[in-house]
């Protein structure tokens, strides 16, 4: 059965790191990827970096901060409404926590792993 999607695109996927400072040095002086987003998030820093070109980025996050993958969507309430219309295992609402940091929400999938819904600018 075919089904349309909100999804746009894999953004983002999260890695737990212990370090972030040498989580960047390794990313970006071992691996050659540059840093894509280094901003203040949740009392902590949310850095993505990326291989040159790439439109998928890895954030780096630090220990008790939770990981997965961050997919974009055009419209987050419409995907929402609409996985929520499906019975998908989401969060109750978007969370909007500011004008720098864009709406989101998260589903469960069947073996209890997060995906987390952005909405693309």
């Amino acid at each position: 059965m075919s089904r349309t999607t909100h999804t746009t695109q894999v953004a983002t996927v999260g890695i737990r790191v212990t370090d972030q400072r040498k989580a960047v040095e390794f990313h970006v002086g071992e691996l050659g990827f540059e840093v894509r987003r280094d901003a203040p998030f949740g009392g902590g820093r949310w850095i993505g970096v990326a291989p040159p070109g790439a439109t998928t980025t890895v954030a780096l996050v630090p220990d008790g901060a939770p990981v997965g993958i961050r997919l974009t969507a055009q419209d987050v309430d419409a995907a929402h409404a609409d996985l929520h219309a499906r019975g998908v295992d989401a969060d109750a609402e978007a969370v909007r926590t500011g004008p720098a940091v864009p709406p989101m929400f998260a589903v469960r999938d069947p073996d209890g792993n997060d995906l987390v819904l952005i909405e693309s600018s």
